[in-house]
């Protein structure tokens, strides 16, 4: 594997990364979206990351090959006050875990500046490569 290599794969790393953050933060700010009970919950979204098929030609890496969502049903809480509660008093909340998506986030962007810095090796390598002929 050549240095060009280590940038695509890392640049690959860092996309699927980008995603995954995005999809927590998405949750992360949904977390107290209330819905009527007649209506589906608020759907956490998860990415899903697939290696790259090196067998047809590909430097390796990874790409983001879906999403999966959460649970349409939520969790029922009874809040009779609420404008959004129906004749029993109960309104609609994402099934999202707070914890489980902070520990998502720091995983997601440890792995992000994992990347980063393999892409900043790799860029140094170049530039004192392309500095060896010049003396």
């Amino acid at each position: 594997m050549g240095t060009f290599a280590a940038l695509g794969i890392a640049g690959s790393g860092m996309t699927v990364y980008r995603k995954w953050l995005d999809a927590v933060s998405d949750n992360l700010a949904n977390l107290n979206t209330v819905t009527a009970t007649s209506e589906d919950a608020f759907q956490a979204r998860y990415v899903i990351a697939q290696a790259n098929d090196t067998q047809g030609g590909e430097s390796g890496g990874v790409h983001v090959a879906g999403a999966a969502f959460g649970d349409a049903e939520g969790r029922l809480v009874y809040e009779p006050t609420h404008p959004l509660a129906d004749e029993d008093g109960y309104v609609r909340y994402p099934d999202i875990d707070m914890s489980s998506q902070m520990t998502q986030l720091i995983m997601a962007q440890r792995g992000y500046q994992a990347n980063a810095a393999v892409v900043d090796r790799a860029r140094d390598m170049y530039s004192t490569a392309l500095t060896i002929g010049k003396a």
